[in-house]
């Protein structure tokens, strides 16, 4: 990393907690081989102490911010402005300064699309069913929307919850046509599904062992299917490693996450980002910290 100075222009990431974030690492890494005079830091922020931080930001001239748990939705109303995908998904989570004050994007999108585009670029046949219904789920249905697929299912538990999900599409910046479902119909979508995406947290360490679908669902899906889980660690999760032994295409979270910092990044530097460099950061951490965890 290139020599802190007092010109030296700050980028950070706000949470609680914000220890965990992965995100100083990979962009530190890009700036330090771009070679631009900034800094990336994690800032953490209680629930309780939000806008007190926020205008703190902005006092002491913070370029822009990535913003996580808790805070993607609460930060809303701090922003002067906001995109038409944030305010579609409903959530926040990349912040830069304007004239008129904060404005904020949200970059999740972005960052769950990319490997999948490079997997194909034409999704207009394909059937996506999602994995939950909850913040996650929201970037998922919009990325989804984006591509142009030919029906969006979306799975759940609770049939009161999903129906006010798919409410919030219709009357969003971006509305989204997406059908419901309870936990109990999946069989009947699997065998139509291209795209397969686990948004819940099943699977997350340190539950490693569990699965939001078993290997015989999973044998219901069409042999070109793409199996993709929003989890990173561990790698791959129980539900990928079912989908690989069976020849499925399998997708994990890092590239999701790798993607949405680079888009972050380009916003606020205004240039090309090294996207390889941030990736193999991370992968190097994660292989070590799965060797020697603490």
């Amino acid at each position: 990393m290139s020599a802190i100075t007092g010109t030296t222009k700050l980028l950070g990431v706000i949470g609680d907690p914000v220890e965990h974030s992965l995100s100083p690492l990979m962009q530190n890494a890009a700036i330090a081989q771009i070679g631009v005079d900034f800094v990336y830091l994690p800032f953490p922020v209680k629930a309780e102490n939000l806008e007190t931080a926020i205008a703190g930001l902005k006092a002491i001239g913070v370029h822009g911010f990535n913003i996580t748990i808790p805070h993607k939705q609460t930060i809303i109303p701090l922003l002067a402005d906001r995109s038409d995908i944030a305010q579609s998904v409903g959530a926040v989570n990349t912040v830069w300064r304007t004239e008129k004050g904060w404005y904020g994007t949200n970059t999740d999108v972005e960052g769950f699309l990319a490997p999948l585009l490079a997997k194909k670029p034409d999704w207009q046949e394909t059937e996506a069913v999602i994995l939950g219904n909850g913040g996650a789920a929201r970037a998922v249905v919009a990325g989804c929307s984006q591509l142009k697929c030919q029906k969006i299912h979306t799975i759940g538990r609770n049939w009161e919850k999903l129906q006010q999900f798919q409410e919030s599409w219709q009357t969003a910046a971006i509305p989204v046509d997406i059908q419901i479902h309870l936990w109990e119909e999946l069989p009947e979508l699997l065998p139509y599904t291209g795209l397969l995406v686990n948004t819940t947290p099943i699977g997350m360490s340190p539950h490693t062992d569990a699965s939001p679908i078993d290997a015989t669902q999973m044998q219901w899906l069409p042999p070109n299917a793409i199996a993709y889980d929003l989890i990173y660690t561990p790698r791959p999760t129980k539900f990928l490693q079912i989908a690989s032994s069976q020849g499925l295409i399998a997708i994990d979270g890092l590239e999701m996450l790798v993607q949405q910092g680079a888009s972050a990044l380009r916003r606020w530097l205004r240039q090309d980002v090294p996207v390889s460099t941030m990736r193999n950061t991370l992968q190097e951490h994660l292989a070590a910290k799965s060797q020697h965890p603490s």
